[in-house]
């Protein structure tokens, strides 16, 4: 297991942000990384794991404590059964099930990170998540110091969130387990009504896997989703804020406010979340709150091509971006009375 000292931890983030860490650990065993965590929890060294880097703001001071690693390898694919470990490119696994002619995770095409983070943050996009085909977690338990396989309904998956994101501190992913479709290499039926758009068919028409990936990916290319070293819309942890979800009053306010600002012949996006509640569009709520495309004057600003998103142009420092994030935050709730809430991890600081 190799191991630095005052290691830089910028270069392993999508951001390029952030401070050293006093110690960074690289496994490339499960047995490794349990190794490597039971160290930490014995001796009370607080600990950082990191996966693909592209959820992760970290604070310019660093991390006082043990970063980890995780760069385990393993892909498993029986029929329609995959297993993946954690530390797998998720991207490369999304080809590798599209190349097999497997439906499922189609649409996840693009998304930066590693396999063991997609269960942590239900990872969606284009209409799919990866909740709807995870069978199991395999995870070390740091709280019963044993390796614990939770099925599906374990994980207490909801829009952006699990049982692992609720309980930060317990549970380290290991491996991830699915179970995919083999429709004739043919997509799962298509959900998301800009890709339908874009393959000139109707939502709930299946297309081919691999043309349903391409399209994805050049969907999110135009969005500057896809990482790019030279392209600085890039720099960035993807969609920085979740999309609102709103009960039945704060909706009703919500709708009175925008009228109010934009006047009565504007509709907000609205998509239904279930019990009552609907989902709104943080992007429209920025760009109609005066944060377009670029907005920023500084080091960090908001993406050229996606308003979702938060950038490094190249010399910024995480306080510049969480600035930034303050802004609009408090602009857009100013604005339409609805708060923004982060999807990216934060590390030593916050909003």
């Amino acid at each position: 297991m190799q191991e630095l000292h005052d290691a830089p931890l910028a270069p392993l983030t999508t951001f390029r942000l952030g401070g050293p860490a006093d110690r960074l650990l690289t496994a490339t065993t499960d047995a490794e990384v349990i190794a490597a965590v039971g160290e930490a929890d014995d001796s009370g060294t607080p600990l950082l794991v990191i996966g693909g880097g592209s959820n992760l703001v970290i604070g310019d001071k660093g991390f006082d404590g043990t970063a980890l690693r995780i760069a385990t390898k393993g892909f498993e694919l029986s029929g329609t059964s995959l297993e993946l470990a954690a530390g797998e490119v998720w991207t490369d696994a999304v080809a590798r099930t599209v190349g097999a002619g497997l439906a499922g995770i189609e649409c996840l095409a693009g998304i930066p990170g590693s396999a063991g983070a997609t269960p942590i943050q239900n990872v969606g996009a284009y209409g799919q998540e990866v909740s709807s085909v995870i069978t199991e977690v395999v995870a070390y338990d740091r709280h019963t110091r044993e390796t614990v396989t939770l099925p599906n309904e374990a994980c207490a998956f909801s829009y952006r969130h699990s049982r692992f994101k609720a309980e930060p501190d317990r549970f380290v992913v290991l491996r991830v387990r699915f179970a995919l479709e083999d429709a004739g290499g043919q997509s799962a039926p298509l959900r998301y009504p800009e890709t339908a758009r874009a393959m000139g068919v109707e939502q709930g028409d299946r297309v081919a896997a691999a043309s349903a990936s391409e399209t994805v990916l050049r969907l999110r290319a135009g969005k500057g989703m896809v990482l790019d070293p030279e392209d600085h819309d890039t720099w960035s942890a993807g969609s920085f804020f979740t999309n609102p979800v709103l009960d039945e009053a704060e909706h009703a306010a919500f709708l009175t406010r925008a009228g109010e600002r934009l006047g009565t012949g504007v509709t907000p996006p609205a998509f239904p979340a279930g019990d009552g509640r609907v989902k709104t569009s943080a992007a429209w709520l920025i760009d109609k709150a005066g944060f377009t495309k670029g907005y920023g004057a500084g080091p960090a600003r908001i993406s050229t091509k996606h308003t979702l998103a938060l950038t490094n142009r190249g010399g910024a420092t995480t306080e510049d971006l969480l600035a930034l994030a303050r802004e609009v935050v408090a602009g857009v709730h100013d604005a339409f009375g609805v708060t923004l809430v982060n999807e990216p991890v934060t590390v030593g600081v916050s909003l």
